[in-house]
């Protein structure tokens, strides 16, 4: 039996990987040093958890141009941060403005107020790549008008969002920004771009593990907790604390992660994010131009020559996605993913509902000649009847 070809890994959109290995490192150290409860106790071990939550929480604050740490809240991934969010700010009349590539993450949280507070949601066009146009947004603005949500880069199509323009054009509204796809690779600013909210995820950009992520919020805008429990303060109240972050964080934090999450922003404060996004940038082009040679495949977002994400979606004349991507994985160990990626609103925008794409998405780690194995392939996979 022919041996299995070396695995190669093109869905870095969903979760980042291998991991740093100064990440890896520091996980490993921190289980076995210290006890993983901080704020629970004033014994030493608990007393070096509560410094890795802090300094983590600096790093994020400076990472994001958050002028005070104590506005950084960790939570379980970005889903829990945008669903603090969403179910805090928006009340029953309220009216929503958002785009056509919203993750579910979004959606079904706003479907779900539609239906039981009464909001409106307006969905603002998009070209056929996934971009939105600044200028859409001041005609749909009312005095109702409470949030505005966007998709910073796209997990289909790697179309990116100008922030700037769009937080100059917000006008009394709030703007919440899901950095799930450009946290770690994009520069965010919260006070430059006019951010309100900004929820990130720890495992893809950032280099961290699964189960991180959080939310930062603007000084002066204080919403209702998620969820109600031990926080480590104040705990001679039975009421929820006010301040934050204690009032978002209950229960024991994810300590192990959190510190993993901080070693993978120390790993790109080192390693300098340009770098990483110019590596990122050769292969999504490399990438994008080989498509473009072979014949059947029709590309589904940003061309490359356009500042894009590096999640590249494709479909293949006579082939099903699934297919496309059971071929990649079984036959040549490339590693994608196929479908809707938890976004039907982005497929119905780009016309490739409800069939989906294949998504390949390229990371730092990855070389040109991973990049050159999987145009090979689905060369090869395009002839073959």
């Amino acid at each position: 039996m022919p041996d299995s070809p070396t695995p190669i890994y093109l869905d870095n959109a969903a979760s980042s990987f291998p991991k740093p290995q100064e990440v890896t490192e520091a996980m490993h150290r921190l289980i076995q040093k210290i006890s993983l409860s901080p704020g629970r106790s004033a014994h030493r071990f608990s007393l070096a958890a509560s410094r890795v939550i802090f300094e983590a929480r600096e790093l994020v604050a400076d990472f994001f141009g958050c002028p005070d740490s104590s506005r950084v809240v960790f939570t379980s991934n970005v889903t829990e941060a945008l669903n603090v969010g969403i179910f805090g700010l928006l009340q029953p009349g309220d009216q929503v403005l958002t785009t056509g590539m919203e993750h579910n993450s979004v959606m079904r949280p706003l479907r779900h107020l539609e239906k039981t507070r009464g909001i409106g949601l307006t969905i603002l066009p998009t070209d056929p790549t996934g971009a939105i146009d600044p200028d859409d947004i001041p005609p749909r603005l009312s005095a109702k008008t409470r949030l505005i949500i966007i998709n910073h880069v796209s997990n289909v199509t790697g179309a990116v969002a100008d922030l700037a323009a769009i937080g100059s054009r917000k006008g009394g509204a709030l703007l919440m920004v899901d950095a799930a796809q450009s946290a770690g690779v994009f520069p965010l600013d919260m006070d430059a771009f006019g951010i309100d909210f900004l929820a990130f995820t720890g495992h893809k950009g950032l280099f961290g593990p699964t189960g991180t992520g959080g939310f930062l919020l603007r000084e002066g805008l204080l919403l209702p907790p998620l969820k109600m429990g031990g926080t480590g303060s104040n705990s001679e109240q039975e009421e929820q604390p006010q301040m934050m972050p204690d009032c978002y964080e209950s229960g024991t934090p994810n300590t192990l992660g959190i510190g993993g999450l901080a070693a993978g922003l120390e790993f790109i404060r080192s390693t300098d994010r340009e770098t990483i996004r110019s590596h990122e940038e050769h292969l999504t082009r490399m990438l994008l131009d080989g498509l473009s040679q072979i014949q059947g495949i029709t590309v589904h977002g940003p061309p490359a020559s356009a500042r894009r994400g590096s999640a590249v979606s494709l479909t293949m004349t006579g082939k099903s996605v699934a297919d496309l991507a059971f071929l990649l994985d079984r036959q040549y160990g490339i590693m994608a993913r196929a479908g809707l990626h938890c976004a039907p609103a982005a497929h119905r925008s780009i016309g490739t509902f409800p069939q989906g794409t294949l998504r390949l998405s390229p990371g730092f780690f990855n070389t040109e000649a991973e990049i050159q194995t999987t145009l090979t392939a689905l060369d090869k996979i395009s002839t073959t009847p």
